[in-house]
């Protein structure tokens, strides 16, 4: 169990995390807020309290890697880097611009991004290459990649599903953002991808579902992934799209949605008055 100071800490995160994306969307502008806030959770734990990382030198080869498949919720990956200090804040002014740093998608020339995953379906298989270019090397890094629900209809995924299995890549850990919704509807009607858990644990991967913002249960769930052998694991993150703004939650529109003044100032105040309440 982890204290509840460091639980108190982590969850602040979140909350910032999401004020940054919610920054680096802005007025007037598409951008993707629901898929990003329904990360915030995991990208706190994993920057903040599990990954080794050394923000002053982001290439030491003995750090773990985190990719982000569903590249589309890079905001939320962008305010955890900044957070760290990879880059100035005010680059979160400049997002998705000609003379900013932050793309739409991760790109390997902002610090601290470690592929390109502009296309769905391709994190995981980067992410298998290089868990096993690390066993080769007999090195002790982490692989993270964290998936879309509405990404699960991509073929390229389960051919790495399916190598990860047969070589035991167990220096990985996959999450899928269960959230329930992609950018044109709700996922069982856009693609119906009936017993995700099963169909992980028939491609042979070990596979736990835990509330995807719950600190606590987050991180109880990746220790119990580092202690399974000879096999890769998949934490299902059950989520909800556009979290901790009302009236972007479970609301596709906020896939990748537009915030008015006024929208924009009730999100900056339901996120600021959730914040104090930690």
């Amino acid at each position: 169990m982890v204290n509840e100071a460091t639980i108190k800490v982590l969850k602040a995160k979140a909350m910032q995390l999401r004020r940054d994306v919610l920054e680096m969307i802005g007025i007037g502008k598409a951008g993707h807020w629901g898929g990003s806030s329904s990360l915030a959770e995991i990208i706190a734990v994993l920057y903040f309290h599990i990954m080794s990382l050394d923000r002053n030198d982001l290439k030491n080869p003995g750090r773990d890697r985190l990719l982000l498949s569903k590249g589309h919720a890079a905001l939320i990956q962008y305010a955890a880097l900044c957070e760290l200090g990879c880059f100035p804040r005010e680059e979160l002014t400049r997002v998705k611009s000609l003379h900013g740093l932050l793309q739409g998608h991760p790109d390997l020339s902002i610090p601290g991004i470690e592929a390109v995953t502009g296309s769905l379906g391709q994190g995981l298989s980067i992410g298998v290459g290089m868990a096993l270019g690390y066993r080769l090397d007999r090195k002790t890094n982490h692989i993270y990649v964290i998936m879309g629900d509405g990404e699960q209809s991509e073929g390229q995924l389960w051919e790495a599903a399916m190598a990860a299995s047969n070589f035991k890549v167990d220096n990985l850990t996959a999450f899928l953002d269960f959230n329930k919704i992609q950018a044109s509807g709700r996922t069982e009607e856009v693609f119906r991808i009936p017993d995700l858990d099963m169909k992980w644990r028939s491609f042979g991967w070990e596979v736990i579902t835990v509330d995807g913002h719950n600190i606590q249960k987050i991180i109880d769930a990746i220790v119990w992934a580092k202690t399974i052998k000879d096999r890769p694991t998949l934490i299902i993150l059950d989520t909800i799209k556009g979290k901790c703004v009302s009236f972007a939650e479970n609301n596709p529109t906020y896939h990748n949605g537009v915030f008015s003044e006024s929208s924009y100032a009730q999100a900056v105040a339901e996120l600021s008055a959730m914040k104090e309440m930690i």
